[in-house]
């Protein structure tokens, strides 16, 4: 009996060490890393978010407004649904300006193509309150879409995560 265990402990040893490798291998498949689909499409968002988020830092009115699409969707889990791109635009200006300003978390932006339509852009950034403090807060997700209209970009739809 001592034999048939030991036979079975070294077996069950060897299945163990066999499997190790495949166990590595799922885990490497099931990792993510993104990578863009299209390079250029890439850098065409990342530039457009670097311009709309320099008027956003910089109270840019013209300029955010030029970016905002009139039929904006602005969808922030705290304070909710705006619809008019007017009322977006004056609270900004009320509740932004000199106040906020928003940096990018480095290396975190995806972006996806819409087929006929445009992108979709998601990351994460942080916001320093001026009024409140200093300190960046811990790292936001928000995921915008990008129409792209007779070589024009504007963002149509935001979705702001705190």
């Amino acid at each position: 009996m001592a034999m048939k265990k030991m036979k079975f402990l070294i077996f069950l040893n060897f299945a163990v060490f066999m499997a190790i490798p495949f166990i590595s291998t799922a885990q490497t498949k099931d990792s993510y890393e993104y990578k863009p689909q299209s390079q250029e499409l890439y850098n065409a968002i990342v530039h457009m978010d670097s311009v709309y988020f320099n008027a956003y830092n910089t109270c840019d009115m013209a300029t955010q407004a030029s970016i905002y699409a009139d039929s904006i969707e602005f969808y922030h889990d705290k304070g909710g649904l705006m619809t008019s791109k007017k009322d977006l635009l004056d609270a900004l200006k009320k509740n932004i300006c000199g106040k906020v300003t928003r940096v990018l978390v480095p290396g975190s932006i995806e972006v996806y193509p819409i087929a006929g339509y445009g992108a979709v852009e998601i990351a994460l950034h942080r916001f320093v309150n001026h009024q409140e403090s200093e300190t960046p807060s811990k790292p936001d997700k928000f995921i915008v879409v990008w129409r792209l209209r007779h070589g024009h970009w504007q963002i149509t739809r935001v979705i702001s995560l705190h």
